[in-house]
């Protein structure tokens, strides 16, 4: 995860998407305004006390605090967050250096009333909250307040009614309060950022745990389908032609994961067609096949029918090895506009499917657990004891695209 800035450090150059950059511009904008609105109220105070200084500082003072301070507000547009921060530490220097060379620029001359510069140190701080971190910010403050108040103090000398100790107490306090509130409001954005992170962090993670899990069950599912299935019929009735037969596609089906040169193009009916056949046929060839189709002139996605082909010929398998000898199986495919529909039935001995062990691999992951994985992909096996099994495989378009079918089916791949 990318550590996230604290509070007034120089984040990273992104999009306007984080909330504590968001939070950022939003107080450099409300800075600007603040710079403007008072601009209007202090330009005829500082007019007044020009002659109090030398003429050099109150024409550069106003322009290094005031002219900073908007460009802040301008800058917030920009795509580079880090320009917001740049320009907030530039304002809050500006403010401070201009209330430092107040000093040597006076004349000595006393005021019956407060400085210009005391007015605005809260506005510098809120600036401060965007350039720096929560402890710099703070003795910037205080420093920023203890000057422009020791400056009313030698100011207005000789006027009554100031009185300095609670003049500094109240504008820390009331300068105070404002920075607080917007460090807190900057922590509370990059605590959102970190939590999201986390959040998208976990998501990824978890993604990551289904992508396995979806890839060992798969090869579970190929490795039940094709080698235990070939091991087995081999114990049972030895060699023969079919067997051989069956061992060979076994090792075509391995190798083209191996490779990684399955076919992408969507399928046209006679393509869907000929592989349901073929994944039919493959295992017994007496199955009556039937066919019902719709427009289906855009074809149909090649994953759906690898998944149902897949799941049908363990279908029609388990059927010939548990139906019983005489079994008659029938296959009735229907293929709609955006739907794949594949009946298998047999009249054989039929089981109890609440019987059967739910560790058993050949119901589990090779055909309810392919087509539960595959988006919009439905399985249902009922069977009745000395009845027959039906098995429907369906799968309806719900628009998810190749490489989402990917993200949720990912192709297998054999390490050789």
């Amino acid at each position: 995860m990318t550590p996230r800035p604290l509070p007034g450090s120089d984040p990273p150059a992104t999009s306007d998407i984080r909330a504590a950059d968001r939070i950022r511009r939003m107080f450099g904008r409300f800075v600007a305004a603040g710079y403007a609105a008072y601009l209007f109220f202090i330009s005829p105070i500082a007019l007044a006390e020009a002659h109090l200084t030398a003429s050099w500082w109150m024409p550069t003072a106003m322009t290094a605090v005031f002219g900073t301070g908007l460009a802040l507000g301008a800058v917030t547009f920009l795509p580079d967050v880090r320009w917001v921060s740049r320009l907030a530490a530039a304002n809050a220097i500006a403010f401070l250096v201009a209330a430092l060379l107040w000093w040597p620029a006076w004349t000595g001359e006393s005021s019956p009333t407060t400085s210009w510069q005391s007015m605005i140190p809260g506005i510098a701080g809120l600036a401060a909250v965007a350039a720096w971190r929560p402890r710099p910010v703070l003795g910037y403050l205080a420093v920023s307040v203890l000057v422009v108040q020791t400056t009313n103090l030698v100011l207005v000398r000789d006027t009554t009614g100031y009185h300095f100790v609670p003049e500094l107490a109240f504008s820390l306090m009331f300068c105070g309060v404002f920075a607080v509130a917007a460090i807190v409001a900057l922590r509370t954005g990059n605590l959102l950022d970190s939590t999201i992170a986390t959040a998208q962090e976990s998501v990824v993670a978890a993604a990551a745990a289904r992508a396995k899990t979806v890839e060992r069950e798969r090869f579970d599912a190929l490795v039940h389908d094709q080698v235990m299935s070939t091991l087995l019929a081999a114990g049972r009735d030895g060699a023969d032609e079919m067997l051989a037969a069956q061992a060979w596609r076994a090792l075509a089906t391995f190798d083209a994961l191996r490779r990684g040169d399955e076919p992408e193009e969507r399928f046209d009916v006679e393509q869907v067609l000929a592989r349901l056949r073929s994944a039919a046929s493959d295992v017994d060839e007496d199955t009556d096949f039937t066919v019902e189709t719709g427009d289906a002139a855009g074809g149909y996605p090649p994953e759906p029918v690898r998944v149902i082909a897949e799941a049908l010929s363990e279908a029609v398998r388990n059927s010939v090895r548990h139906a019983g000898p005489g079994a008659r199986r029938a296959l009735h495919v229907d293929l709609g506009p955006d739907s794949i529909r594949v009946v298998v039935r047999d009249d054989g001995r039929g089981f109890d499917p609440r019987a059967v062990d739910p560790h058993r691999m050949g119901i589990r992951a090779s055909i309810r657990g392919r087509l539960n994985r595959l988006p919009g992909g439905w399985a249902d096996i009922a069977s009745t004891p000395d009845v027959g099994t039906t098995v429907t495989l369906t799968w309806t378009d719900t628009g998810t695209t190749a490489d989402d079918l990917r993200g949720v089916l990912p192709a297998a791949r054999l390490v050789p």
